[in-house]
C-alpha cells in the first residue's frame, strides 16, 4: 500500500452514506429471458441501479459515414490474454470475513467467487504482515535465525487459511499470488520490519523463507501460483508500517542470484513477477529485465497505479513484448466522497489497466469495517466490500460495481481486441472470450448521451446514462 497522500492523489474515489446503498447478500442479478441471435444484451450500473440488466440492443446496417463517437471494433486485431480480476486477502481482510456468521460468509463468497457470479478468481495474499493486519508479525521472529529453526506460518491458521479454503471451494480456479511488505526484522539493519532496507547477507536465508512459504501453503492445500519479491520495492515508507526499500540492483540480483535458483533446487514452480510498484518504475523494469539472466527466473511485472501514467507500461511492453503484465493493487479511501458511487472513476480506471497490456487487476482489501478497520495506522484505506463491526451489515463500494462489469463477463483466456474512437468521452475496452462470445465496457463519467458501436458493416446504438458503465455481450 502507498501513503495515503498518493492514493488521494491517484484516484479521489469515496462514499456516499453506506445505508443508502446498503443490499441483501444476493446484489447481483441473473441472466433471464433469452436474447435473439446476434442481438447485444446490456447491463448497466448508473445512479439507479447496480449492474441491471437493460433492455437488448439489436444491430442494423451501418451508415457510409459513422459519427465521430463511434466506437470500432475490429476482432481480426487481438492483444494480451485475461487471467482475471479479484482482491487481496488481507490480515485485515480474512479477520473481517471470518468474523461474519458462517451461513452469511458462505453466501457472501458465492457471490464473490462463484463463476456464475462475480468469479472473482485472482487473488493476493500477504507474505507476513502488511499495513492491513491485526498486528505487526512474520514467520519467523526474533533474533537472527539464518537457518529458519522458528519459521512458522502458525499466524495464519487462525482465520487466513480458512477463509483461503472458501474461497477456492466457491472458485476452485483461484490463482493466488502473494507478496511481502517486509522480511523479517532481522534480516535489516533497522532490526524492525517497520521501513528500512533489505540486508544483502541475508538474502539467501530469504530465498528460503520464500521456499518455505511456499511449501507450508502447498501442505495446507493452497498451491500458491506466483509471488513478488517486494509489495513496493521503492519506498520504505517513512518507517510507519511494513515496507522495505529494494535498490534495483538487489531485485535484480536476488532473483538471479537467490530466489530463481532456490526454487530451482527446491522444484517450486511458482512464477516470480519482479517491481510490484508503480508506473513511474518502467524504466527500472526495463533496466532489471535487461539484467543478465534475470529473464531465466521472471517474465512478470506487477504494477500499481499510485504514481504515474498507465500508458508508460507502453515503453516497456514495446520493449520486451512476451513480458507478461499484471495489475496488483488499487483500493479507495473510505472517506472520499463518491467511495459508494465511484464505479465510472474506478472503470475510466480498469479500461486503462486492460488497454494497456494488463492480463489481471486484483483491488487492494476485500473487506474491512466502516471505518477502514483493522489497520496497523491509523489509514483510511477502505474494502470493497464493507461488514459493519457492530450489525455485520454488508455494502458494496463504487469499485465492487465497476468490478461485476468486468468479471462477471470476461473469462479467463479471452482476449482484448482491437477498439477505436475519434472521441474521448465515453472510455471503451472489448473482448473475445473463449467461447466466441464478445464483451466491450462503455464508461461514461459525464451527461447522458448515446454511442454508436460498429462492426463491420453493422452497428448498434447505445444509450449511456449519467455517469455509468454498460456491459455489452453477444455471439
Amino acid at each position: 500500500m502507498s501513503n495515503e497522500s498518493t492514493r488521494r492523489d491517484f484516484l479521489k474515489v469515496s462514499g456516499l452514506s453506506a445505508a443508502a446503498l446498503a443490499s441483501p447478500l444476493s446484489v447481483l442479478p441473473k441472466a433471464y429471458g433469452s436474447v435473439a441471435p446476434g442481438e447485444i444484451s446490456v447491463w448497466i450500473t448508473d445512479d439507479v441501479q447496480r449492474c441491471a440488466r437493460g433492455p437488448a440492443v439489436s444491430w442494423k446496417p451501418a451508415p457510409a459515414t459513422s459519427a465521430r463517437g463511434t466506437v470500432v471494433l475490429d476482432p481480426d486485431k487481438k492483444f494480451q490474454p485475461i487471467l482475471g480480476f479479484g482482491a487481496a486477502f488481507t490480515d485485515a481482510a480474512c479477520y473481517t470475513l471470518n468474523r461474519l456468521d458462517p451461513s452469511a460468509r458462505e453466501r457472501l463468497f458465492h457471490q464473490l467467487f462463484h463463476p456464475s457470479e462475480m468469479d472473482f478468481s485472482v487473488c493476493r495474499t500477504c507474505i507476513g504482515s502488511s499495513d492491513y493486519s491485526t498486528k505487526v508479525y512474520s514467520y519467523d521472529e526474533g533474533q537472527p535465525d539464518p537457518d529458519l529453526k522458528r519459521f512458522s506460518i502458525e499466524h495464519d491458521r487462525a482465520y487466513i487459511l480458512p477463509m483461503l479454503r472458501e474461497a477456492r471451494k466457491a472458485n476452485p480456479d483461484l490463482f493466488l499470488f502473494s507478496s511481502p511488505w517486509s522480511p523479517p526484522g532481522w534480516m535489516k539493519p533497522n532490526g524492525s520490519m517497520l521501513g528500512g532496507n533489505m540486508e544483502r547477507k541475508y538474502m539467501p536465508s530469504y530465498a528460503n523463507y520464500f521456499v518455505k512459504f511456499l511449501q507450508g501453503y502447498e501442505a495446507e492445500g493452497l498451491p500458491v501460483q506466483a509471488i513478488t519479491i517486494q509489495n513496493e520495492v521503492d519506498t520504505d515508507q517513512d518507517g510507519r508500517m511494513p515496507a522495505c526499500s529494494w535498490p534495483q540492483e538487489y531485485e535484480a540480483d536476488f532473483v538471479r542470484g537467490q530466489l530463481g535458483p532456490a526454487f530451482e533446487r527446491a522444484g517450486v514452480k511458482t512464477k516470480i513477477w519482479i517491481i510490484d510498484h508503480n508506473y513511474n518504475l518502467w524504466g527500472r523494469a526495463m533496466g532489471e529485465l535487461e539484467t543478465p539472466d534475470v529473464r531465466k527466473y521472471t517474465n512478470a511485472i506487477a504494477w500499481h497505479g499510485y504514481v504515474g501514467q498507465v500508458e508508460w507500461i507502453n515503453r516497456v511492453q514495446s520493449a520486451y513484448p512476451d513480458v507478461e503484465m499484471y495489475w496488483t493493487e488499487g483500493g479507495p479511501d473510505y472517506t472520499w466522497p463518491d467511495y459508494m458511487n465511484g464505479w465510472a472513476r474506478w472503470s475510466s480506471t480498469f479500461t486503462g489497466i486492460l488497454r494497456n497490456w494488463c492480463r489481471s487487476i486484483t483491488a487492494w482489501n476485500f473487506a474491512l469495517d466502516e471505518v477502514g478497520k483493522p489497520n496497523v495506522g491509523p489509514f483510511n484505506c477502505g474494502g470493497l466490500v464493507t461488514v459493519h463491526s457492530q450489525t455485520k451489515e454488508i455494502t458494496y463500494c463504487g469499485q465492487f460495481w465497476a468490478f461485476a462489469h468486468y468479471s462477471r463477463f470476461i473469462k479467463r483466456g479471452a482476449h482484448r481486441l482491437d477498439s477505436q474512437s475519434a472521441a474521448t468521452d465515453v472510455l471503451h475496452v472489448a473482448f473475445e472470450n473463449p467461447d466466441g462470445q464478445r464483451i466491450v465496457v462503455l464508461t461514461n463519467p459525464g451527461p447522458t448521451q448515446t454511442c454508436a458501436l460498429k462492426l463491420g458493416d453493422r452497428t448498434a446504438s447505445i444509450a449511456l446514462g449519467h455517469n455509468s458503465v454498460t456491459t455489452l455481450e453477444w455471439s
